[in-house]
């Protein structure tokens, strides 16, 4: 089997539903079987309910609405044979052994040979799902083990069988790389496989200490939040976000297929305030609430439990002190209770995850890419021990009378990564260090930086040579903030390039390409009047994007994450886009009082005029163009951003975040030769009658509640730049006056105070200010 062409979903419950979803969202169709419903005249009830359900969940499924339509519905009893048409048949269904076999020799009967067939299933190992089936079947099957929900979460663990051909496993593990985005992780056939075999340890051991010390919730999850590296959730928001309901029952397979020595029996604790709380529906985020809930009876409070009496009361902060959370053995050595429990949860982790190697993986990078991807650790259990040092971890569990993993023993005083030869290479099993292999194709500006310095650096920005006359030009800054600094160096990138490169990619290698401008700096230059240095900032913005614009080399932008404002005008005034899946774009100016100041509001208009469908004229595409950008949409993922014009129809989409860089570069260098900058754009605008018509609708918002008395402000400011200011119907508006329009706007909002106050209260909460 060379390619993946259609893909069989069995079972539309969460998972499988999910999975059927991002098939759809790699543009590959689907076919989504369940069983027959029981009622009503439509038999295919419950997977195309689990359809229309998915097109309203939040956060969404799919990447457009436009990928549900991609997924064909149907039931196993009418529709099974139809699985011939599918190079790939992933089982979803219930974690019922007898259920599982059942399908599988139907399945047998009706796929083509050679089709690959896999189960998501994490809780019945794969011998006994093969057992008594033919041998044709088990040389075809494996499993495939993703993690919900399936669009977010990177990891997907697959689990061949020995009898397992080669080619079904490189086969659906490139297809799940390169079209589903996943970083697929070889696991082996063992209870929970790498992932969720130490992360549930982690969780019961980090509970039940908890309740054990008798510490508050918030001074658990302060403590297995940052200073480890997990999420900002810490352990029991975790848990109110996967749901307290599905921990019995995880806890009870993992407890049933664990050796009895294993260590997870220790920490498996009954948690009858668990129960309780489950019974009267506090299953978490799901629910009435969980560890944590939002008690709007009393002005949207957020509560914690108390986990000695169940009683909720108002949520503490709490803050693990910076000395300790930058330095974990400091923590873990700590006398105090944060340090004491800090030591008893992860010491015990380290140790159990260090146990495991081999029986779970064969190395130790897949064990920590499983846990970074799964659980959204920052740092692996192997590289946490590395903080701490292997010689002291295997010294402190023998002081405390515990078994030392061979691996520590083997690992000794050394570490198990290092960089030797601008390569990072990590301590095999065999005692030796060997070069961190990356699946062909995927090139990180990580690993290029442990074997070359910058070409050009400050504190905000780095250019890098990436080979074959590419250069990317990195964004250091906090959230990719846009500053003086940063279009400073990339006018001196734009220099180098032209002397001595063929074309330039912005990148970087970080969460969220880029936030938007440093409002901080915005609202110090106010805060003492220094409405001139504001100027000069968007006046110097505009300036160095139309030079990287009209540059005589293709520039490709590379976003990730978000890409707002500021982030989304680079974006704009690039050749192309090369976007990951996961990008969410959007000109947000208006929502802290302002307006796009560099060029985003002409480049948006010259999209919008050549728009497919769009009617021709000067009124249309102003009206789309201030439909967006007024209310300060976002997109939320690249398809979606195509829809609203961010990106082109002809920018490119890649779903895996590893493969950015590489697709990027290659889009770049498929552009140099012949290259020649564009012509700058001209607009027929409708000026003041224009402005007239989107104040109105403006108005019209204004009346329903649905607008401040300062949207309006900032919306007739924006109706202004998009309608041409004073221009005539006969003029022609050119890309140079949008740009002083811009300004001109720009300046007038920063000097009210209303604008201010939206700046300061986003910078203070992250939240936008209604006022």
């Amino acid at each position: 089997m060379d390619t993946v062409r259609k893909v069989a979903v069995i079972g539309a419950g969460v998972m499988g539903a999910g999975i059927a979803a991002q098939v759809a969202n790699a543009g590959t169709p689907v076919l989504l079987l369940d069983i027959p419903a029981k009622d009503g005249p439509d038999r295919n009830a419950i997977a195309s309910g689990a359809i229309e359900r998915m097109l309203k969940t939040e956060p969404a499924a799919f990447m457009s609405a436009a990928a549900a339509k991609l997924i064909e519905v149907g039931n196993i009893d009418d529709d099974l044979a139809r699985v011939a048409e599918c190079d790939w048949i992933c089982e979803a269904i219930i974690e019922r052994l007898d259920i599982k076999q059942s399908l599988y020799r139907r399945l047998e009967e009706v796929r083509r040979p050679g089709t690959a067939v896999s189960s998501n299933t994490s809780t019945i190992p794969l011998a006994k799902l093969v057992e008594g089936l033919p041998e044709s079947f088990a040389r075809d099957f494996l499993i495939t083990h993703f993690f919900n929900p399936p669009r977010y979460m990177r990891l997907l663990e697959v689990a061949p069988g020995p009898a397992t051909d080669p080619d079904i496993f490189a086969s659906v593990s490139a297809f799940a790389d390169r079209s589903l985005g996943k970083t697929v992780v070889r696991a082996k056939d063992t209870p929970g496989f790498i992932g969720n075999r130490i992360g549930i340890y982690w969780m019961q051991q980090a509970m039940g200490e908890a309740v054990e010390m008798g510490l508050r919730v918030e001074e658990a999850d302060a403590v297995m939040g940052r200073p480890m590296g997990a999420p900002s959730t810490g352990v029991f928001g975790l848990a109110d976000l996967v749901g307290l309901d599905l921990m019995p029952h995880i806890n009870a397979s993992m407890a049933a297929l664990l050796a009895p020595d294993d260590a997870f029996h220790a920490s498996n604790r009954d948690f009858p305030l668990v129960t309780k709380m489950i019974a009267e529906g506090y299953t978490g985020r799901k629910g009435k609430g969980g560890f944590y809930r939002l008690n709007r009876d009393r002005g949207k409070i957020k509560e914690a439990i108390d986990l000695a009496t169940g009683d909720y009361r108002p949520e503490a902060k709490v803050k693990v002190p910076d000395a300790l959370g930058r330095d974990l053995k400091a923590l873990l050595t700590s006398p105090d209770k944060l340090g004491t429990y800090a030591a008893r949860v992860l010491i015990p982790v380290m140790s159990y995850a260090a146990s495991l190697v081999p029986e779970i993986a064969d190395d130790v990078v897949s064990v920590d890419d499983a846990m970074k991807l799964g659980f959204s650790w920052k740092w692996g259990p192997f590289e946490l021990i590395d903080k701490v040092g292997a010689a002291w971890l295997a010294q402190k569990l023998a002081a405390d009378g515990k078994p030392v993993p061979a691996i520590l023993t083997l690992a000794g005083d050394r570490s198990f990564y290092r960089v030797e030869g601008g390569r990072r290479q990590a301590l095999g099993l065999d005692g030796a260090y060997h070069d961190v292999a990356r699946p062909e194709g995927v090139v990180l500006l990580e690993d290029i930086k442990l074997g070359s310095k910058p070409l050009l650096k400050n504190g905000s920005a780095a250019v890098w040579d990436v080979g074959d006359g590419v250069v990317v030009f990195e964004l250091t800054s906090k959230m990719g903030a846009f500053d003086d600094k940063i279009l400073l160096l990339l006018n001196q990138a734009i220099a180098l390039v032209k002397e001595k490169y063929k074309a330039m990619v912005i990148y970087t290698d970080a969460q969220n390409f880029s936030a938007g401008a440093n409002l901080g700096l915005m609202v110090f230059a106010a805060n003492i009047a220094a409405y001139s240095e504001i100027e000069k900032l968007i006046g110097f913005g505009q300036v160095t994007f139309k030079a990287m614009k009209y540059a005589p080399f293709p520039v490709v932008a590379a976003p990730a994450g978000l890409a707002l404002g500021g982030g989304c005008e680079v974006c704009l005034n690039a050749d192309a886009v090369q976007a990951h899946a996961e990008t969410y774009m959007g000109l947000v100016e208006t929502g802290v009082g302002l307006v796009p100041g560099w060029g985003g509001c002409g480049e948006m208009l010259d999209r919008a005029r050549s728009a497919k469908g769009m009617p021709k004229g000067p009124i249309p595409a102003m009206a789309k163009v201030f439909e967006t950008v007024s209310v300060a949409t976002t997109s939320k993922s690249a398809a979606q951003a195509k829809e609203m014009l961010f990106l082109r129809p002809t920018d490119g989409i890649t779903m895996n975040r590893d493969r950015l860089l590489a697709d990027a570069k290659a889009r770049a260098l498929s552009m140099v030769e012949g290259y020649a900058a564009p012509a700058p754009p001209e607009f027929t605008l409708p000026g003041p009658s224009g402005k007239l018509a989107l104040d109105m609708a403006a108005a019209a918002m204004h009346k329903q509640g649905m607008a401040t008395e300062h949207d309006l402000v900032v919306a007739g400011a924006l109706a202004r730049v998009l309608s041409g200011g004073d221009a005539d119907l006969m003029d022609i508006v050119t890309e140079q006056q949008l740009l002083a329009l811009e300004r001109e706007s720009f300046s007038v909002l920063t000097k009210t105070s209303k604008t201010l106050a939206r700046i300061e209260h986003t910078l203070a909460t992250g939240k936008p200010l209604r006022n």
